[in-house]
């Protein structure tokens, strides 16, 4: 590993006596202690190759003592050394001397400025110290390598190295330590000697009562993986009686059987249901289904409905929002379980209840699972009760909420069919075509194409098309505008003879709009569907239009049809059909580069039609816009008919 200059030419040399064995180390040293962070972050990911260039015996005794006082670094450079540290079993000599990463060392022959440094470290070992810190994934990161690294101890390795590590982090005094020890019982309790699993159980008895909340929790996500690997004597006898203070786990019912899940942890759930804690009630209102489905399959209708259905009511009603979501993602599945009968007449009413709360995540977790319930009740008796609210929501005045129906408007159709949506949805998604905010109609028109792919070209022609082909001629620009958005969006998925029989003498017709905006969106859409349309159809149709909107006297109407008579164009000559030199732009009042350059002053710019357009443009469109977090120009082009590029000097096209 000698490089170019030795260990005693630089900073952090580790000595005078020129071994460059030692340089390795050094320059470990130098980046370590650099106030660059990402330096220190490169030097931590290269402790592989720094280990290997020591070797097996060196770098138990000299590089993990050295690595020690790194704890106290930036997050991210700690981050990288937990996961180094977890594949660094081979590094330091095998299986054999795993224990060496748990173990501190005392054994460092160093040159002297090294020793320096190592001396101002503490001797806990560095995964211990990181399992310690502050930082959460951190720590996460420190324990999943030392999970790894306990498959790779003997048993008697086992509980000589690694046990009292496990020991030392639960008894830990900071909370961290004893976090982390909660992930580390399961790995290490299977193959210990059954004096010091009885020490480990106590142990882990003693954080699910620990007196802080964070350790609590962290036992609780643990409680079912720990009592997978414990006997089935323990689990009763211990486990059990820390369920009735802990979150629920979906492992623990099948770990200790169907008796004492009836007698012991359904009691147990009912207190978690009805805890004061927010917390631990969102947890336990997401295992409702997960619990349930698990009962014992004789009884289980009835164990529902008399001990687990009356604290689900008083859910649905809960205070905290994050209860009431929890419960929404899940109780639809219930209805799978209770049967018709009991949907109809006891979940049904609390369906509704949540579909019109006033949090939108409980309303769209109970829409994004109505297909549970369809296939229960059936569609009629669903159109009856839960429909109403849909179609209720979907008219809200808050436009949030609309929008939030809409985006769950193809997963509901698919749920009910396409003749139940024409029946009771279809106008609904008509009339958001024509919402007053820009953010509805935009929604509205990917709505259709979704809707389209899902329910067939042949639909589309016979339901769709017509309806949107009508708002071509209605007295609102904004509204004809979104004709055109729709035709982009439908035709790929209608295909060529829809668009060029329908779609396509629409959009030619409206080129002669008198807003500018329309007729440079008219160009616009020639140039999205002319890779749909035969050649036929580009020649004789489209190409005359484009070459008039061409000589238009809003530049960016020109802009925009000279942009897509060049994509036609190269689309005729993909198609192997002539195109005239004469065709191809030509002179300055046709170069698609004159209208980028900078304008003079005494040119139209457009900027009456943008000042008109701004006028009229509703403020809602404008406030959706904002809203968005996008500059109004690089939102619809129709708004206030803004776009930046074509007023750029040539220089920033260039850059």
């Amino acid at each position: 590993m000698a490089g170019a200059a030795g260990p005693g030419t630089g900073p952090g040399a580790a000595g005078g006596d020129g071994d460059d064995s030692l340089y390795p180390i050094a320059v470990l040293i130098d980046e370590l202690r650099n106030e660059d962070v990402q330096l220190r972050l490169n030097s931590i990911k290269k402790l592989s190759t720094i280990a290997l260039a020591l070797g097996v015996e060196r770098t138990r005794t000299e590089l993990l003592p050295f690595l020690t006082d790194t704890i106290y670094d930036e997050d991210e450079v700690l981050l990288a050394l937990a996961e180094q540290l977890g594949n660094f079993t081979g590094l330091v000599g095998g299986p054999d001397f795993a224990h060496c990463l748990l173990t501190p060392s005392g054994n460092c022959h160093l040159g002297h400025e090294i020793l320096a440094v190592l001396q101002k470290s503490c001797l806990q070992p560095p995964l211990e110290s990181l399992a310690t810190v502050e930082e959460t994934v951190v720590r996460d990161k420190a324990v999943e390598s030392l999970r790894q690294i306990s498959q790779e101890h003997t048993p008697v390795a086992l509980e000589a190295h690694f046990v009292p590590l496990v020991k030392r982090l639960a008894s830990g005094d900071w909370f961290t330590s004893r976090t982390s020890a909660c992930g580390l019982f399961s790995v290490c309790y299977p193959r210990a000697s059954n004096a010091v699993k009885a020490e480990i159980r106590q142990h882990f008895r003693s954080l699910c009562s620990d007196d802080t909340p964070m350790v609590r929790r962290a036992a609780a996500s643990k409680l079912g993986e720990f009592a997978k690997v414990l006997e089935l004597d323990s689990v009763k006898s211990e486990i059990v009686p820390l369920f009735t203070n802990l979150a629920s786990d979906e492992q623990l019912q099948k770990a200790v059987g169907p008796k004492i899940t009836l007698h012991d942890l359904i009691p147990a759930f009912q207190n978690l249901l009805k805890d004061c804690e927010a917390e631990v009630r969102a947890a336990a209102a997401h295992k409702v289904k997960e619990l349930c489905e698990n009962l014992p399959t004789e009884g289980r209708e009835t164990i529902i409905m008399n001990q687990i259905l009356p604290y689900v009511k008083e859910l649905v009603s809960d205070t905290n929002q994050h209860v009431k979501s929890a419960l929404a993602s899940v109780i639809m599945g219930l209805s799978t379980i209770l049967g018709k009968e009991n949907t109809i007449e006891h979940l049904l009413p609390l369906f509704l209840a949540q579909l019109k709360d006033e949090c939108p995540e409980v309303r769209l977790n109970i829409i994004s699972n109505l297909d549970c319930v369809n296939e229960v009740i059936g569609i009629r008796q669903l159109s009856q009760s839960l429909l109403p609210a849909i179609v209720e929501l979907a008219e809200d005045a808050k436009w949030r909420v609309r929008l939030a129906i809409i985006e769950y408007m193809p997963l509901l159709a698919g749920q009910l069919g396409v003749e139940f949506f024409d029946e009771k949805l279809n106008s609904l998604c008509m009339a958001w075509l024509v919402d007053h905010v820009y953010a509805i109609r935009e929604a509205a028109t990917n709505n259709l194409m979704k809707l389209v792919q899902k329910f067939g070209t042949e639909w589309a022609q016979n339901t769709i098309v017509p309806k949107v082909l009508v708002m071509a001629n209605d007295p609102n620009y904004l509204h004809r505008m979104t004709t055109l958005f729709c035709i982009n969006a439908l035709s790929e998925a209608c295909g060529q003879e829809i668009t060029t029989k329908q779609m396509l003498p629409i959009v030619l017709k409206m080129a002669g709009d008198q807003v500018a905006n329309v007729r440079f969106n008219v160009a616009k859409s020639l140039q999205k569907i002319g890779p749909i349309l035969d050649t036929d159809a580009l020649q004789e149709e489209v190409k005359p239009v484009l070459q008039k909107l061409g000589q238009d006297e809003d530049m960016d109407v020109k802009y925009f049809a000279q942009e897509a008579i060049s994509a036609v164009a190269q689309r005729l000559r993909k198609l192997d059909f002539p195109v005239k030199d004469s065709e191809e732009p030509s002179g300055p009042g046709a170069d698609k580069n004159h209208f980028l350059r900078p304008r003079g002053p005494g040119e139209d710019t457009g900027k009456a039609h943008r000042e008109r357009a701004a006028r009229v443009a509703p403020e809602e469109a404008v406030g959706a816009a904002r809203f968005r977090g996008t500059d109004v120009a690089k939102g619809p082009a129709y708004q206030l008919h803004v776009h930046t590029e074509t007023h750029l000097p040539n220089w920033k096209l260039q850059n």
